[in-house]
């Protein structure tokens, strides 16, 4: 069935082999290569808000592959086939997509969420730090409109969670808010330095991507990357708050903070540049990590758009170092919520009521009581 602007769109990740398809997708990483048999070709990635697949263009000529945006919109013809078990695009005709003739909505993926709503929450967990030096510094984060601009609309990543417009706000809130919950139980850790660490751990990303019409790596992203760049842009942060505020920031803070940055992917192997090395560093991590894997193993087993999402198990997955199964056996098998429990409120916080430390009693934490001289 043969696909145009005047009939419903045929998403990708409802395609399969045999499909005619004429319709505007976004196009990215295009390359120029020979075959075997000397002739040229043009290889690419073809996507809309739903999946991404590679396209090649047989036969193609220097100057159709000069007349391709190197990431834009493309309106295309042509048909999907399967190769090697996977699906491509071959494309049969290319025009540049004229603007009107097409809804951005249905080729950028986009948060679920409202992005106004999270900024104000976002906005509010921040404001209950209580560090003078670590809140001026967030505040001239907040204060830079083009740089918070850019984060509520940026994706978090490329592909692997997170990746759509809002992604990297809605992946940060999320850290924001189950850190809020989880240092509670950690009563030596700094709440300020958690919470400063993971607004600031991507925010960089506004930087390394662009995703004005497809989600890509910036050269700058590239050479340098979000972590380091993130960490580097503090410096400048602090310099404008000890401006503002006339105080001058401790250089032992700024470093810490810096750390938690540098440090978020874990290990120098997973894009670390160094490993964590502070209890906040640590839990910043593992937070960040747990949002991260969380939305890749859903999107994996219960989303939508996951390939061959009738089967019991996904395909390999690297980042998991293996597949995941799918079904919850838990679906099915819910009481009406009139006969369900309700989840215990918790107690209300007093102003001003002093905090309970509650010590656990426990053989294999406790040292062993000094011995008499």
């Amino acid at each position: 069935m043969v696909q145009n602007s005047a009939m419903r769109r045929l998403y990708l990740r409802d395609a399969v082999a045999g499909d005619l398809v004429d319709d505007v997708f976004v196009i990215s990483n295009k390359q120029f290569a020979a075959s075997s048999n000397g002739k040229f070709y043009i290889k690419a990635f073809i996507s809309d808000r739903t999946s991404q697949i590679t396209a090649r263009m047989w036969n193609a000529t220097r100057d159709i592959f000069n007349a391709m945006p190197e990431s834009g919109f493309l309106k295309v013809r042509g048909r999907v086939e399967n190769y090697q078990n996977n699906l491509q695009f071959i494309i049969e005709q290319l025009w540049q997509a004229k603007t009107g003739t097409f809804d951005m909505a249905e080729l950028m993926p986009h948060t679920e969420k409202d992005i106004p709503q999270m900024a104000a929450r976002l906005r509010e967990i921040l404001g209950t730090i209580r560090s003078k030096s670590l809140k001026s510094i967030i505040d001239a984060y907040i204060a830079d409109e083009k740089l918070m601009t850019n984060f509520e609309r940026a994706p978090a990543a490329m592909s692997f969670h997170h990746a759509y417009i809002g992604g990297l706000l809605e992946h940060t809130l999320n850290v924001l808010e189950t850190s809020s919950v989880m240092v509670k139980f950690y009563p030596g850790l700094s709440r300020d330095l958690v919470l400063a660490g993971v607004f600031l751990h991507d925010i960089a990303k506004t930087w390394e991507l662009s995703y004005e019409s497809a989600f890509n790596y910036t050269d700058a992203g590239y050479l340098v990357g979000h972590v380091v760049k993130s960490a580097m842009w503090i410096d400048q942060k602090v310099a404008e708050a000890e401006k503002k505020t006339g105080e001058k920031i401790s250089q032992q803070l700024v470093d810490v903070l810096q750390h938690i940055i540098l440090s978020h992917h874990g290990e120098l192997e997973f894009g670390a540049a160094k490993v964590p090395s502070t209890p906040e560093a640590i839990f910043v991590h593992y937070m960040e990590d747990l949002d991260a894997k969380m939305a890749m193993s859903l999107a994996a087993t219960r989303g939508e758009a996951s390939p061959n999402a009738d089967a019991n198990w996904t395909e390999y997955i690297k980042a998991f170092n293996g597949r995941l199964f799918r079904p919850d056996p838990t679906a099915g098998d819910k009481m009406p919520e009139s006969e369900a429990k309700p989840e215990p409120a918790p107690k209300a916080e007093t102003a001003g009521a002093p905090t309970l430390n509650i010590a656990i009693k426990n053989p294999l934490f406790e040292s062993a009581p000094p011995k008499k001289r």
